[in-house]
């Protein structure tokens, strides 16, 4: 039988230390908020359930989560009384009978599901609580985990510990698993008779082993429960989940020639066989096919590559690019809400705006499509099998027929017929001798300043 989880993701932190005008858990790992980390990371641990507690910027944090499904819930911690105190928020969800209650941090985006996955089979085999732990040779600062056995018995504070508690290497993760029966009464009993008159969290290890449960802890990488309180910390976030992205990558069949100078979105779907050459940044809602080419210093956001399609160098691929199987796109190309078509080239120093290329067309060096006129975006359709000559300019909207020709240097404003050829350019006028006269006054000028 399937176990019922309830996840809450507490997320109602002020984050002064991020020195920001916006709450931490909305600054971005990999282009996603730190929330969502945590949200995804539950879910992918079967969260039947998952709520957020939410105080600063409350209305941002619960407007990231408005189109999942099943909706998530939001409960407002409205006085910041500590985290067992914030986890009470969410009373009403622990009333509602699941079996596993997870509880993890919005600010903690690295946390891996089979951290969560660990923690909940001890719930599962009978412990009332189990805590993520971590080991690291510089335990200065962490929450001590005490242990009897495989008893989990107390969470020490470094400034409580006594000096042979401080040698202790196992240290306080932050994330935990209750057992969902006792998770309500537990949370409840929880006293702030401490220096700061606020509910900790961590006193629930206390409580239940003194109620005689068991308690248990896992251990997991110290990366999993890293968490993000400064510019400096979400920095060292973004470079490890970087690092263990293109690790997954390079074993799922895609070729990284120069690793660490490739970053990628939460949401980068590359397929096996695509190379990636140095220094390419993907943004969010790009994806990749099979046998695909993305050359050097290339950024690319919401684009489709398709296979054996080739991206750069030195392009940028913008929202609404998508390029189908063995297109072409080259050094010095922008591409924004386009169409390329199968086989098409747009080898370089062109700019095309909302536009579709048909099939094996050719547009040559210099082409850019006139889509704005300072209020309106226009389209431009450019068909099959057609050329566009080298410098030339498509004023928008116009469409380019199948193979049709459109000579270089051409300023064209009207739709060109297929198989047509278009010429839209002054006539050139030769001044036999005016070279030589204009390279002798420009020479006395230059003399009379001298």
């Amino acid at each position: 039988m399937t176990r019922t989880c309830l996840s809450l993701v507490l997320a109602a932190g002020e984050g002064t230390r991020m020195k920001s005008s916006r709450a931490k858990v909305l600054h971005e790992v990999a282009h996603r908020p730190l929330v969502l980390h945590a949200v995804d990371a539950a879910i992918s641990a079967g969260s039947t359930e998952t709520v957020l507690v939410v105080g600063r910027d409350a209305e941002s944090v619960v407007g990231l989560v408005r189109t999942f499904e099943p909706p998530l819930r939001a409960f407002s911690q409205l006085e910041r009384l500590g985290t067992a105190h914030a986890a009470l928020a969410a009373r009403e969800a622990l009333t509602e009978g699941f079996d596993d209650v997870l509880i993890l941090f919005g600010d903690t985006p690295l946390v891996r599901p089979e951290t969560l996955l660990a923690a909940r089979a001890e719930i599962a085999a009978g412990a009332a609580v189990c805590v993520v732990g971590f080991r690291t040779p510089r335990p200065t600062g962490y929450g001590r985990l005490i242990l009897n056995g495989r008893d989990l018995v107390a969470i020490r504070e470094h400034k409580d510990a006594s000096e042979e508690e401080r040698r202790i290497e196992l240290c306080n993760g932050g994330v935990m698993a209750i057992d969902g029966r006792r998770a309500l009464d537990l949370l409840s009993r929880i006293g702030n008779e401490n220096a700061k008159g606020e509910y900790y969290l961590t006193d629930i290890v206390s409580l239940a082993h003194g109620d005689g449960l068991p308690v248990r802890m896992v251990v997991a990488d110290e990366e999993d429960v890293l968490g993000v309180n400064t510019r400096l910390e979400l920095a060292r976030v973004e470079s490890i989940w970087q690092a263990r992205r293109r690790d997954e990558m390079m074993l799922a069949g895609v070729t990284l020639q120069a690793p660490d100078t490739v970053f990628f979105a939460a949401d980068t779907v590359i397929e096996p066989d695509v190379v990636i050459e140095p220094n390419v940044v993907f943004g969010p809602g790009v994806h990749i096919a099979s046998g695909a080419v993305v050359h050097a210093f290339n950024h690319l956001e919401g684009a489709r590559v398709g296979p054996q399609a080739s991206v750069g160098p030195f392009a940028r691929l913008r929202p609404g690019a998508d390029l189908h199987a063995r297109a072409k796109v080259g050094n010095f190309v922008e591409i924004k809400s386009t169409t390329v078509g199968e086989g098409a080239k747009v080898s370089h120093l062109t700019y095309l705006g909302d536009a579709s290329v048909g099939a094996e067309a050719n547009i040559g060096a210099g082409t850019i499509t006139c889509n704005y006129d300072g209020f309106n975006k226009y389209r431009t359709a450019i068909g099959a099998g057609a050329f566009i000559g080298s410098n030339s300019a498509l004023v928008a909207p116009v469409l380019i027929g199948d193979g049709a020709y459109v000579g270089s240097g051409s300023i064209i404003t009207e739709d060109v017929p297929a198989d047509a050829l278009a010429i839209g350019r002054a006539r050139q006028v030769v001044k036999e001798g005016r070279g030589r006269e204009i390279n002798e006054r420009n020479a006395a000028r230059k003399a009379g300043r001298s």
